[in-house]
């Protein structure tokens, strides 16, 4: 992709690419991004929201903002708010095992195609960051840091970001000791140190390096 200037981002993103699209005649705008790309365990996730055709959802959605740059309990108010208003939205995961299998970014692919797939009905253009899926035949456009860019970008890494922190939770409590509620499975010096002691569990990404 070509490099983008960041000093081109807006203050917090924006329904610019989605107004063109509605413009042009597409209804079905699906924002997506995926949460999970970098960890050492669990699963990627990724998820699809389409907002409905109309200018006044910037203010309903006021403060939905690239997930990394909020708090946990910002992030958790704006997944009520993105749900709330919505027209619709999906959440796919696809697992380590997976991940081993096909790679990190087949994976991340994998896990956007199930998003979609959870949408009630198909979208007619797809918002990705970063990312082509190439198993959707429909248009696509992907931008460079387009959770910072696009408002559906934005709202699907909250999803994103929500639904696997959750899961991380639930995991922490099938494969204790490791430390999965408090980070997420990325690779902090106290999840290494797990590791070091206690091996690899099934959560774990054996095609990563893990210590």
């Amino acid at each position: 992709m070509p490099a983008f200037d960041v000093s081109l981002l807006p203050p917090e993103p924006d329904l610019s690419f989605e107004l063109v699209l509605w413009q042009a005649g597409f209804k079905g705008v699906a924002g997506i991004d995926e949460a999970g790309r970098g960890a050492l365990a669990g699963p990627v996730a990724a998820a699809a929201v389409i907002l409905p055709e109309k200018v006044e959802v910037i203010g309903l959605l006021k403060g939905v903002r690239d997930s990394k740059q909020m708090t946990p309990k910002k992030r958790a108010s704006a997944r009520e708010w993105i749900i709330q208003y919505a027209a619709s939205w999906g959440v796919g995961f696809a697992t380590a095992e997976e991940i081993d299998q096909l790679g990190i970014v087949p994976a991340t692919q994998l896990a956007a195609w199930r998003a979609v797939g959870q949408l009630p009905a198909y979208p007619d253009h797809l918002l990705i960051d970063y990312l082509f899926l190439p198993d959707i035949s429909v248009p696509q456009t992907a931008l460079i840091k387009g959770d910072c860019r696009s408002l559906s970008i934005a709202a699907a890494s909250i999803l994103a970001k929500t639904s696997r922190d959750a899961l991380m939770c639930e995991l922490d409590l099938t494969s204790p000791g490791y430390g999965f509620a408090a980070h997420k499975g990325y690779g902090t010096l106290a999840h290494r140190e797990a590791l070091h002691r206690l091996g690899p569990s099934q959560e774990h990404r054996r095609s990563f390096t893990l210590l």
